[in-house]
């Protein structure tokens, strides 16, 4: 199908704009049935008045979001989640959730776990090089 650029007239300020070969093209690929009303300045100005009205967020654009009242799996305190639980999976309150989150999001602390391995298995090597790299290399028994 080929397309060619069209003359509009915007619903807003009446003006004419070009529906471009390429925006057609856009629109047939989304299978969007109508061809736009509003020209791009007014298109915008309209969306950025939508936005300063209703605020920012599901909620505020009038979206609910759910949310459920239970107990916290550990401390036994009532509380809101913004989820609905799934039976046999501890729900946590935000201060037992916030306490049982790692310090650094995405650090792992293997050092305690080296140790153990090099004490209890004897069966490694902790080989650490000069720009501070270690690294585990399993000793050969003969």
């Amino acid at each position: 199908m080929e397309f060619m650029d069209r003359l509009l007239t915007c619903a807003d300020c009446g003006g004419q704009f070009i529906f471009t070969a390429g925006e057609q093209l856009f629109f047939f690929d989304k299978q969007f049935k109508n061809d736009p009303k509003r020209c791009k300045p007014c298109k915008s100005k309209r969306s950025a008045g939508v936005r300063a009205e209703s605020g920012a967020g599901p909620v505020a654009a009038g979206l609910s979001r759910t949310e459920t009242r239970t107990e916290c799996s550990e401390c036994g305190i009532e509380t809101t989640v913004p989820f609905k639980p799934t039976q046999g999976r501890p729900v946590l309150c935000r201060q037992c959730f916030q306490a049982k989150r790692p310090a650094a999001a995405g650090a792992i602390d293997t050092s305690a776990t080296t140790v153990e391995m090099i004490v209890e298995g004897g069966g490694a090597e902790l080989n650490s090089t000069s720009n501070g790299v270690s690294s585990m290399t399993p000793a050969v028994r003969a």
